[in-house]
């Protein structure tokens, strides 16, 4: 059995503009409960601290841009890499290169023969051999 369960389903590597969305969207859901708590409450300390959490999803907002320029960038200054970079073969860079490891795609559905997408038939991902992070892990 292995260690990590591997979805089936044609993925990519996500980039860590992913990972600063949800940290906007996270501060600002709380930045909004507090405010909604000072509604209820009159207690100025929720509204300070709703203030303090603006500050911080306008910053990570602005860190967020950067990374989806960045990323933008490449896409158009290196569109190979970007693919690498896409399916899981390398890190994006900014992202730690040490201990990578690429993303396991051998268990990838097939967009033509599972998914039944009849574009796909020039992307088919049939026999191929193990990906990889297989190969790394010794699970050959």
């Amino acid at each position: 059995m292995d260690a990590v369960w591997v979805r089936g389903v044609t993925g990519i590597q996500m980039h860590h503009v992913t990972d600063l969305q949800d940290a906007g969207r996270f501060l600002g859901n709380a930045a909004m409960a507090l405010r909604a708590a000072h509604v209820r409450t009159g207690a100025d300390r929720y509204s300070g601290i709703a203030a303090e959490l603006k500050a911080l999803v306008e910053r990570v907002r602005e860190l967020e841009e950067e990374a989806r320029s960045s990323m933008h960038d490449l896409h158009s200054t290196d569109p190979d890499r970007f693919v690498r970079c896409r399916d899981g073969h390398e890190p994006w860079p900014g992202e730690i290169a040490a201990g990578f490891i690429p993303r396991h795609t051998c268990k990838d559905e097939c967009l033509y023969h599972d998914r039944e997408v009849l574009d796909a038939i020039m992307q088919c991902t049939c026999g191929r051999p193990p990906c990889r992070a297989c190969e790394i892990g010794g699970r050959l």
